[in-house]
């Protein structure tokens, strides 16, 4: 499906960037991949082979998206689509609820979500304009941005961050959309990340997502369960959506889950 498709994906070292990067390689997809960690970015690169390369770099800072993107470029010769997966959890700085939430958790928390995320589409953007072919620019969200979970997982910038997620891809789906440039999001539930070791390792918390995430036996999702909607996404099959958020989310929007 993504025969001849050169991606990039930010946050594509560790966990569902990851993953999707062997998902869209085996598509035949060349990528480029950028993650923090020169050691996942170097043991990225050796396991996707001729068809991938891993570009060390923050995601906050500017230019971490417009280098990944020229490298795809002047490695594979084009640039077709993006998806973001970087962002994280502002806990440790201060994220919370409202009246425990300090400034600085909702400053780190909007600059991990949002900011790297603004950086990289519009790197994305402009290069798709500049080469005048369209394509693919896929977000990643939480269901946390619009079906909040209060007895476990409450922290509210990331909320904040993970809804305004859904408001600017809209945003530049509809700007964007006579350039032939397909924005869409992609809105997980808890899935096995590092960022979800806290709860993961929760047997509370656990129980909780059985009934919460009941598709599948009631389980808390994996990384590969994202991989077919992000190929959908970044493929052909996918010439005539854009705006579009898919939740893939074991069933959490639509269930109670029980305490």
């Amino acid at each position: 499906m993504l025969k001849n498709k050169a991606i990039v994906i930010v946050g594509g070292t560790t966990g569902l960037g990851f993953s999707a990067a062997k998902a869209f390689v085996r598509e035949g997809a060349k990528v480029v991949v950028v993650g923090r960690n020169p050691e996942s970015c170097l043991s990225a690169e050796l396991f996707l082979g001729k068809n991938g390369r891993a570009i060390c770099g923050d995601a906050t800072e500017q230019q971490t998206s417009i280098k990944a993107i020229e490298l795809c470029c002047g490695e594979f010769g084009s640039f077709d689509g993006l998806y973001h997966v970087a962002g994280g959890s502002g806990r440790k700085y201060g994220d919370g609820p409202l009246h425990e939430l300090s400034l600085e958790g909702w400053n780190k928390t909007m600059e991990l979500n949002l900011t790297s995320l603004m950086l990289s589409n519009q790197a994305a953007v402009k290069k798709m304009l500049e080469l005048g072919k369209g394509g693919s620019i896929l977000n990643m969200g939480s269901v946390l941005g619009f079906s909040p979970s209060p007895q476990f997982f409450v922290t509210h910038a990331y909320a904040a961050s993970k809804s305004a997620v859904i408001g600017f891809t809209k945003s530049l789906a509809a700007y964007y959309a006579s350039h032939n440039i397909r924005i869409n999001l992609l809105a997980p539930a808890l899935v096995e990340t590092p960022m979800s070791a806290r709860a993961s390792k929760d047997t509370t918390i656990m129980n909780f997502v059985k009934t919460k995430q009941p598709l599948d036996g009631g389980r808390i999702g994996r990384p590969e369960d994202l991989d077919g909607a992000a190929i959908f996404f970044m493929s052909d099959a996918s010439k005539f959506s854009t705006g579009q958020t898919l939740y893939v989310d074991g069933g959490w929007e639509v269930s109670e889950g029980q305490y």
